[in-house]
């Protein structure tokens, strides 16, 4: 596979480089000079505990990319695709395809911009973070899913799950990927729900003052789904029709990733989250459906707050929720 990775973070770096390693003819873009500066020098670098390596791939700034490819990977934050994919344009060819391996339902941005026939959808849900320029910690195994988002099983959505499935042999390709990406905003609001609290992912979930909390807030968005006719997917102990959460929680303890990015955004990194692209885009739907979203509504307020000094990371902002 020849394939251009734009966004070369958490989940584009871990991605594109597993794939290089692999033999796959991979480039890579990122907006951050500081880390397009260090893949070029001493190569992308892969922590433990799944897997340690550095492989020397290259690396662009978009100013500085010239070409074009069949099969560009969108990996950037849900809140950078519209303004990604109109960048990246250009260097598709007529006959290519970009794939989402985003959180979100992106894949409907970026079908309004280079069409739905070149959009291909991606589920990917395993753990990694940006540490710094060049460096990317790979901490916990996740469903990989391929598939088009007209629900076909086609030859360019098999060759790209054959490709990938020298990153995780368990990639599968899907009819359903809408399933699994509504089934990740669920679980994606869960998420949401646990970075106001400075409390590990796994041990967020296993307080059971908020485990009707956190089912609700899943089952508001499911309910968006199945308006817009989706039947949602289960993965990595998620399941769309359980009250418990207690697959989910072991899942997130076997992860060296403990807290989400959604945290690192608001504790560590000081910047704003991907929350109005991946939950505001649910109340927008939901709106549209006439299905009512009012704990995804709050829990984006929340989230504002804390982006924007006005709360700290606690356990009470649970509380404000519930």
């Amino acid at each position: 596979m020849r394939c251009l990775v734009w966004g070369a973070g958490a989940i584009g770096g871990t991605l594109g480089a597993h794939l290089a390693r692999a033999g796959h003819d991979v480039d890579l873009v990122d907006t951050v000079d500081e880390h397009v500066s260090a893949i070029n020098r001493v190569g992308l670098t892969i922590e433990r505990p799944i897997a340690t390596f550095t492989v020397r791939v290259r690396a662009f700034t978009p100013d500085t990319l010239a070409g074009e490819w069949d099969t560009i990977i969108l990996a950037t934050k849900a809140h950078h695709t519209e303004t990604a994919t109109r960048a990246l344009r250009p260097h598709l060819t007529p006959g290519g395809c970009v794939i989402s391996a985003q959180n979100g339902l992106n894949e409907l941005t970026i079908a309004s911009i280079v069409g739905a026939a070149r959009t291909v959808g991606a589920f990917v849900n395993f753990g990694a973070d940006y540490m710094g320029p060049g460096v990317i910690h790979y901490g916990g195994r996740g469903a990989v899913v391929v598939g088009e988002i007209d629900g076909t099983i086609t030859p360019r959505a098999t060759a790209i799950r054959d490709a990938w499935l020298d990153f995780d042999s368990h990639t599968i390709v899907t009819r359903n990927i809408w399933g699994y990406l509504w089934s990740k905003e669920a679980y994606g609001a869960m998420l949401f729900a646990t970075a106001l609290t400075n409390e590990s992912i796994a041990d967020a979930l296993s307080i059971h003052k908020y485990r009707e909390l956190y089912v609700a807030l899943a089952r508001e968005i499911l309910a968006v789904a199945d308006a817009r006719g989706i039947t949602p997917e289960a993965f990595d102990g998620f399941d769309p029709a359980a009250d418990s959460l207690d697959a989910l929680v072991a899942h997130n303890r076997r992860s060296a990733k403990s807290h989400s990015g959604i945290w690192r955004d608001l504790a560590v990194r000081k910047r704003r989250t991907e929350v109005d692209a991946q939950l505001g885009i649910v109340v927008t739907l939901g709106l549209e459906a006439g299905v009512a979203t009012p704990l995804t509504t709050r829990l984006i307020e929340l989230i504002h707050d804390v982006e924007n000094g006005e709360r700290a990371l606690s356990l009470d902002n649970l509380d404000a929720l519930t």
